[in-house]
């Protein structure tokens, strides 16, 4: 397939849009691979009302409901891939516990903390982002502040993207990444480990603590990096697709961070999102902190969900808004997957359902 042009369009993708057009990208494996721009003479989010499972939706994750059990999450969206959830455990976790389910990721969106593991213990706090590998035996020891975490749970492995032509240095040298130092407990009496395998739960008790290790090597480990300490990938010319905010990967989805960063300063280019469609990608986004200036009436907690198949873009004042401003303001953790995800009956309980009203001017 070659690359075509017809009618009124900009040769240079997210510049220089025709006056009184919209640009929508039209495209696949997620801004990696073929696309076209549509250039349109209404907003695509312009809808009237929706009806069926492609509408966007919103959760506010403070308000999904607390398991029993508070050092487990509650889910809120899943595939086959990954499950999307939250969880406000408090004080020291009554049991060690083992996901042979698949790797876990918790962002520390409050709170702080030491995470015991096999590999010995890691101090977190606000900002950090935890990557426990399956299998790997771990207590939450947290303190005394509000905890609220955002949870996303692989079936497969978690990992770091390739870099390419950034570098392997780019977005966060390897060298950031913290590991911890074996801490071998010595005590001895009851030590219960939980093991969640296809999602039921084996008890295992010990006479003696079961984080005995006094040393280890290899590159299998948890692994801690704060959002702070991602330095994301600018253009002045040029707004970038968020793929290249990529932070990990994992089977069938990627988790990327959106940290401040300067706005383009060519008076041609986007300084907002651009409209997509994204056919073989659902988004989720995760609030953290700061001005969602692309998103209105969204605060820290709140996590949207865009479906593939319906557009995705910007809210209409944003691009004014943007014009304003110097610098973004905001943190978020934003996940793509491949295969759709399906809202849980409990995120039902969290959601605000006018949300995809919210792009009527």
């Amino acid at each position: 397939m070659y690359q075509q042009s017809k009618g009124k369009v900009t040769h240079q993708a997210h510049v220089g849009i025709p006056q009184g057009t919209f640009e929508d990208e039209h495209g696949r494996a997620g801004f990696y691979g073929r696309a076209s721009h549509l250039y349109h003479t209404h907003r695509p989010t312009s809808w009237s009302k929706i009806e069926g499972p492609c509408r966007p939706q919103a959760f506010n994750m403070y308000k999904l409901p607390l398991l029993k059990d508070l050092f487990q999450p509650t889910f809120a969206l899943e595939n086959q891939d990954v499950k999307i959830g939250f969880m406000q455990p408090q004080g020291k976790q009554p049991y060690y516990f083992r996901n042979a389910d698949g790797d876990t990721a918790y962002f520390v969106h409050a709170g702080g903390g030491i995470l015991e593991t096999d590999f010995g213990p890691l101090k977190y706090t606000r900002g950090d982002y935890l990557i426990v590998p399956k299998g790997t035996t771990t207590r939450f020891i947290a303190n005394s502040e509000a905890q609220k975490y955002f949870v996303i749970e692989s079936r497969g492995e978690m990992n770091l993207p390739e870099k390419g032509l950034l570098g392997k240095h780019a977005l966060f040298d390897i060298g950031m990444l913290e590991t911890p130092n074996p801490e071998p407990s010595h005590e001895k009496g009851g030590f219960e480990v939980r093991i969640k395998r296809q999602n039921e739960f084996t008890k295992v008790w010990y006479d003696f603590n079961p984080l005995d290790v006094v040393g280890w090597k290899g590159d299998l480990t948890v692994v801690k990096i704060n959002i702070k300490d991602f330095r994301p990938v600018v253009s002045p010319r040029y707004h970038l697709a968020p793929s290249v905010h990529s932070t990990f990967l994992g089977q069938g989805f990627v988790i990327c961070s959106f940290v401040p960063r300067p706005f383009e300063t060519d008076p041609e280019a986007n300084r907002v999102p651009f409209y997509h469609r994204n056919i073989d990608c659902d988004e989720v986004i995760f609030y953290h902190d700061g001005d969602f200036f692309s998103r209105k009436n969204m605060g820290a907690g709140m996590v949207t969900f865009h479906p593939f198949g319906i557009h995705h873009g910007p809210h209409p004042k944003a691009s004014e808004v943007a014009k304003t401003k110097e610098v973004t303001d905001e943190y978020a953790v934003m996940v793509d997957t491949y295969h759709p995800l399906t809202p849980t009956k409990e995120a039902a309980l969290a959601e605000w359902a006018e949300y995809h009203l919210s792009w009527k001017e």
